[in-house]
């Protein structure tokens, strides 16, 4: 693997609201001898890096650590090293494991309408980056759809986001997602926690789930659409 500046991934880190536990793993990143003036830290930065992130990729899609899946592993999921937006969702759906494509349904439709964006921008992977806390469909049961699986996110998660460090907007939907980048209060409710955006922007933007199943609480709680929306527009303005 390729050396990479460890106080650079570290702040990288930051802006993606990584917890302090992955904060502790990227630290331990192995380094190299730094050829940027001034830099004060070892690091390598070089175009091997693209290189990198493509073999990363690879090796995710390969994945077989969640072997028991009921439709078997299959990891979804869109990176570059040049992206700008990360999208930070739960784990694919069935149809979305049967596509093998992200959010092509409904749901990336609402999802795209709040972002401001069509969909040739949204598949850019140099533009958006998706990855989310389960990267294989975990399966269905009696309420919907399993949680992601446990094992995936300390699998891959800090390895994937290192390697994308132009992240500056990061898209936080559902609960694990917010657990991860965010770490709310355990009973903190959803709309308590996106009602606070403004604590967390513009790097983090806790979100509901665009589902049709959130209609209810899109119609109970006007004000996401009323004030929230406008400016992660203007966000996403600003980067693409």
């Amino acid at each position: 693997m390729q050396a990479i500046c460890v106080k650079r991934v570290l702040l990288y880190a930051g802006k993606l609201g990584a917890n302090g536990n992955v904060r502790q793993k990227l630290s331990g990143m192995r380094a190299a001898v730094c050829r940027k003036p001034n830099c004060g830290y070892s690091c390598r930065m070089t175009k091997a890096a693209d290189s990198d992130l493509v073999r990363l990729a690879s090796e995710v899609r390969g994945c077989t650590i969640c072997g028991d899946l009921p439709l078997g592993p299959r990891p979804i999921f869109q990176i570059h090293s040049k992206a700008r937006i990360l999208i930070a969702g739960q784990a694919p759906g069935r149809i979305t494991h049967h596509k093998d494509r992200p959010f092509d349904d409904p749901s990336g439709e609402r999802l795209r309408a709040w972002m401001g964006i069509d969909r040739d921008i949204f598949y850019d992977a140099s533009k958006v980056a998706i990855v989310p806390m389960g990267l294989c469909f975990p399966g269905t049961g009696k309420s919907g759809d399993f949680a992601p699986r446990a094992e995936c996110a300390p699998a891959w998660r800090a390895k994937i986001l290192a390697r994308m460090p132009g992240i500056a907007c990061t898209l936080v939907i559902g609960r694990y997602a917010l657990d991860w980048h965010i770490e709310p209060p355990k009973k903190a409710s959803l709309a308590s926690i996106v009602q606070d955006w403004k604590t967390h922007a513009p790097g983090l933007w806790p979100m509901p789930h665009p589902s049709p199943r959130n209609n209810r609480w899109l119609k109970v709680n006007p004000w996401f659409e009323e004030e929230v929306l406008p400016a992660l527009r203007g966000r996403v303005r600003e980067l693409l």
